[in-house]
């Protein structure tokens, strides 16, 4: 499998300034050209990382979930990684290998790893090899429903998890699912979307689930509202709810991307009491 992992830097002074950049009421497009050093973030109790914030919960943009694309260099990482108790995660390690704690079980996590984390798990996250290691995290606020357990925490990896066509497509348009979509437990979905060279969402999906999609591999062109959009690795893109999309997989290779979206709950008819 094959990850595209951000290298910071900063472009020359003799690059020109424009670039795909778009950011819009009903989606934008982060190419990867932006994801430089100096947008980069820190969070408390990380030592020697960096994070670039991709989404965010912010009116306008991102309602319910927020998604770091986090380099953890040579012997950092945290013990104490989310202070929030409400947050539940998915990380996937794209670049480098960590050591991963959960409840006190060890795991060692290379590209295509795959960890969800309940909230209220105890985890830790450390890189104890001579190069950087880069992993996508992914949080949302869990929504607890009475009668409902919280999933438990795994780990897996990708080449574990079957692509599973989708119907009448010949195997052009796939997905991984790390998790069994009839499971209520689970109110967000992080997957892997694959479609091999003239693959296609034949028509324009809408519907009430938030989307954020990061490229791992490949190019396309995507659908985003009206707007035909070019995306290639390394890109982001985040869709509001119901913003019609559809997509095109030109080639000469396969395009993927990791897949988040909230499921499996009422929509919330008020704000949420502090």
């Amino acid at each position: 499998m094959s990850y595209w992992v951000p290298k910071g830097g900063l472009p020359a002074q003799t690059d020109l300034t424009t670039d795909r950049a778009v950011f819009t009421e009903a989606y934008a497009v982060l190419p990867r050209g932006t994801m430089r050093d100096i947008v980069t973030s820190r969070l408390p109790h990380w030592d020697d990382t960096r994070l670039w914030v991709i989404a965010r919960p912010l009116s306008g943009f991102a309602e319910t979930f927020s998604w770091y694309v986090v380099e953890v260099s040579a012997g950092g990482g945290s013990e104490r990684p989310d202070d929030d108790p409400d947050a539940e995660a998915v990380l996937f390690v794209v670049g480098g290998t960590v050591e991963l704690t959960i409840g006190g079980v060890a795991h060692r996590v290379g590209p295509g790893g795959y960890a969800f984390l309940p909230p209220g798990t105890r985890w830790t996250l450390r890189n104890e090899t001579s190069a950087p290691a880069t992993f996508h995290w992914i949080r949302k606020a869990y929504e607890r429903v009475d009668g409902v357990e919280v999933p438990e925490a795994f780990v897996v990896q990708e080449h574990d998890v079957a692509v599973e066509p989708m119907p009448h497509t010949d195997g052009a348009w796939g997905t991984q699912r790390f998790v069994d979509p009839l499971d209520v437990r689970h109110d967000m979905h992080v997957n892997i979307v694959s479609f091999e060279p003239g693959g296609a969402i034949p028509f324009p999906e809408t519907h009430v689930m938030e989307h954020g999609l990061y490229v791992l591999e490949g190019k396309a062109v995507y659908l985003l509202n009206k707007d035909w959009v070019e995306v290639q690795e390394g890109d982001f893109m985040w869709l509001r709810a119901f913003c019609p999309q559809a997509c095109y997989a030109g080639g000469p290779g396969r395009f993927r991307y990791l897949l988040y979206k909230d499921v499996n709950r009422h929509p919330r008819l008020r704000p949420v009491q502090a």
